[in-house]
């Protein structure tokens, strides 16, 4: 258990707990085993952002009041310098930079996101919603339910995030704008 995980994990019990919300009602409303959420709020598991988006919507909070605790203040614009995201590093796989961690009431939550190559076939994930990737650089598979997408620098792809998705590097790291609506 990270330090990290585990400040992640009482930030979501407390906002569960405002909310006035059992853990049962938490792990139901997430479609998932309430040994798994509880596992969450003890720091003890990682958060996917398939978790993390969809808490966030159930609590009515951005992802990064789960995350950091600090909720977006800008409402007119957000510049973030290049290499200057909010870093969402939780996983050794996958880095993301948040492109807009100071706006409040996203319609979207925009990422730069690093991929490391692995040698086994990733976990796919879903939340509500859809996504916008854009490759920025290096090649990566990209899981969409049944189908696989191979996806080069320049390439594109707009999904239905409810559809269970992972991507995989191939051949070395993956950068690219990963857009969540």
């Amino acid at each position: 258990m990270t330090k990290q995980l585990k400040e992640m994990g009482m930030r979501l019990a407390a906002l569960r707990d405002s909310e006035e919300l059992t853990v049962e009602e938490m792990a139901k409303k997430l479609k998932m085993p309430l040994e798994e959420y509880i596992a969450h709020e003890n720091g003890e598991r990682d958060f996917s952002f398939s978790f993390l988006h969809e808490a966030a919507v159930f609590l009515g909070v951005d992802v990064l009041d789960i995350i950091s605790g600090e909720s977006p203040k800008l409402s007119t614009c957000s510049f973030v310098k290049s290499g200057h995201g909010y870093d969402v590093a939780r996983r050794t796989a996958y880095d993301y930079k948040h492109l807009a961690f100071t706006f409040a009431h996203k319609k979207a939550e925009p990422f730069i996101v690093t991929v490391e190559p692995k040698n086994e076939k990733p976990v796919l994930h879903s939340h509500e919603g859809q996504e916008f990737n854009y490759i920025l650089n290096g090649n990566m598979l990209l899981y969409l339910g049944d189908s696989v997408y191979e996806m080069n620098p320049g390439d594109s792809i707009y999904f239905n995030s409810s559809i269970p998705h992972a991507m995989e590097a191939v051949g070395g790291s993956v950068q690219f704008i990963a857009v969540v609506i």
